[in-house]
């Protein structure tokens, strides 16, 4: 396989607005004067991926601003997927002022977005994956999405899920594995499932041995595997084998109480134990990891496992234009990510022969959905599921001076709105709200909807809470989810951003260790926080036993219509020790 040099990669698009192309990337022609020309880049191989990820039941197209913090460490430090904004411009050879600034940065992303209209849709996608399925052959081209699908908007919660079981069977996917698929209850689980065309595979969900004992179901009982953990799969001439890797952690950042009878891991041995015994019994062609991992744990896990050619993965929402090359012991596996929200389709085209994949192309295609006509048939599922609740979903609650967004590994402005409002309404003294990396973005002057609040809150345990904590529990919260986000091993970091505050302020120094990294906790006016105070604290989402409180959005809603206009957001972010070279925060863009 051929190896990459990341320095030579050339970006493919110069119609989005990129400099250069991407040394593995399709090849085009861009002498085109129409946009229609702009999708049909030039097959190579024989044997087609196309991937989707962390869609979040986005079905309409949508702005997603893409983080100006993903900060990266030890071996990680400027690496993808941890170069944001202006470094990240640099990086990949990106215009000012393009398409492909629009779709990958946060430079510019107000005045790019008000000339690019919004990106994604499921109709989009539907038309773009079926020219780029039939323009190669659908007989060669398998269509994997990587989890976090059935979750993440009103119409998903309503139905649990059922919207986007649907919608990914109209899309033609093959095959799928989960995260937030699992926050909702174990039957409502299994029935989705069946209603599911494609294959649902997760090499590393088991049942526990106390349920089996007790009845509970497996997909085989005498590995206890709850799913399937990989397929074989026909592409043409060749096998391919598809292992699933579900969200490791899934029991320790959603509820058990929705799955009690199934244990996660990230089970790098028994994944390596699995490939092999493809590999000796199979004799596959190529070997495809689609994970929930997160990007820096796939990296890890493909350098201390072999045999996987390529791992296409999902979580942490990267929108990374490039194969990333990982060494291991028998070779190189490559990690792919494809963002978030529906805004891209990754392409891997695979150059398969002998047994081996002989080369590769990848491209992440952003799905602008003013180039890509809409699909008849699923924009008719999308209008038919929200037909129900559409007087309830474009209901008007605020307008906003304020380009509201989520993603960072910090406070971002629509989340402040969530702490000011747990402040406002509950009469805390601190709050907090989850490091969700979902959420989409609104732009200054648009108008805040109830669709747009549950793009931010729609889970099955929103339920909001008010408490009394000492200040020494305080820091022991925020050092536990720093550590959780900045450990220096991979396999330790469970995904998510920092714990997002209100009414408090910190330092962080990143490197540090567990215990010292939260220093100088202050309330906002200035007093310190005292080990051994009482401070009343709101927040929502408890992981553990169901909180009493409202959901969120009725807390947000009396906070938003008591308001009706937001401006001059305050963003409660740290003061960060240590990272005026890191490329994984523009300065220039980091307000606190």
């Amino acid at each position: 396989m051929s190896s990459l040099n990341r320095r030579e990669f050339l970006y493919m698009m110069s119609l989005l607005g990129t400099s250069q192309m991407f040394a593995k990337s399709h090849e085009k022609a861009y002498d085109v004067a129409d946009v229609e020309d702009y999708y049909k880049i030039k097959n190579f191989g024989n044997a087609r991926f196309l991937h989707i990820t962390d869609t979040h039941a986005q079905l309409l197209p949508v702005h997603f601003r893409e983080p100006s913090v993903n900060l990266g460490f030890y071996s990680n430090f400027g690496k993808p997927p941890h170069v944001v904004g202006h470094h990240f411009n640099k990086r990949y050879g990106i215009k000012s002022n393009s398409r492909a600034e629009f779709a990958l940065s946060s430079v510019n992303y107000v005045q790019n977005a008000n000339r690019f209209h919004k990106i994604g849709g499921f109709s989009h996608i539907k038309t773009m994956t079926d020219y780029l399925r039939g323009t190669f052959g659908a007989d060669k081209t398998l269509f994997l999405d990587g989890g976090d699908t059935w979750q993440g908007s009103a119409t998903s919660l309503y139905t649990r899920g059922k919207d986007m079981v649907e919608a990914l069977n109209i899309l033609g996917v093959d095959v799928c594995t989960g995260h937030w698929e699992f926050t909702y209850k174990d039957k409502e689980i299994l029935a989705n499932i069946k209603l599911l065309k494609a294959d649902f595979v997760a090499q590393n969900v088991y049942v526990k041995d106390e349920s089996l004992m007790d009845g509970v179901e497996a997909y085989d009982e005498d590995t206890g595997h709850a799913f399937k953990p990989y397929v074989m799969k026909k592409m043409g001439d060749n096998m391919v084998a598809v292992i699933g890797q579900a969200f490791p952690y899934t029991t320790i950042a959603n509820p058990q109480r929705f799955i009690p009878d199934w244990s996660f891991g990230i089970r790098p041995e028994e994944m390596q134990e699995l490939v092999d015994e493809i590999r000796e019994t199979k004799n596959p062609d190529a070997v495809i990891v689609i994970s929930h991992n997160g990007y820096d744990v796939d990296k890890k896990m493909a350098s201390v496992v072999s045999g996987i050619d390529f791992i296409l993965g999902g979580h942490t929402h990267d929108a990374v234009p490039e194969a990333y090359p990982v060494k291991n012991s028998k070779g190189v596996t490559h990690v792919i990510n494809s963002g978030s929200n529906g805004k891209f389709v990754g392409v891997l085209d695979l150059d398969i022969s002998d047994k081996k994949v002989r080369d590769f192309k990848f491209t992440l295609l952003p799905v602008f959905s003013d180039l890509v006509p809409a699909d008849k048939i699923m924009k008719k599922h999308i209008e038919d599921v929200r037909a129900p609740f559409i007087d309830k979903l474009t209901r008007p609650l605020a307008t906003t001076d304020e380009l509201l967004y989520r993603r960072g590994n910090f406070n971002g402005t629509f989340d402040q709105i969530i702490c000011n409002a747990l402040r406002e309404v509950k009469g805390a003294d601190i709050s907090m709200s989850p490091g969700f990396r979902w959420g989409t973005s609104i732009l200054p002057g648009g108008t805040i909807t109830f669709d747009d609040l549950m793009n931010q809150t729609s889970m099955t345990y929103p339920e909001t809470y008010i408490r009394e904590v000492k200040g020494s529990d305080l820091h022991i919260i925020l050092e536990d989810v720093a550590d959780n986000l900045f450990n220096a091993d991979p396999f330790l970091q469970q995904g998510g951003d920092m714990v997002r505050t209100g009414g408090l302020s910190y330092k962080i120094d990143p490197m540090q260790k567990m215990g010292k990294r939260i220093t100088n906790l202050e309330l906002t006016n200035g007093m310190h926080i005292e080990a051994n105070k009482m401070y009343k604290l709101a927040g929502w989402s408890t992981v553990g036993s169901q909180s009493e409180g409202e959901p969120i959005w009725d807390t947000v809603i009396t906070y938003l219509e008591e308001h009706k206009h937001i401006k001059n957001i305050k963003l409660e972010t740290p003061d960060i020790i240590g990272v005026k070279d890191n490329p994984g925060i523009d300065l220039s863009m980091y307000k606190h």
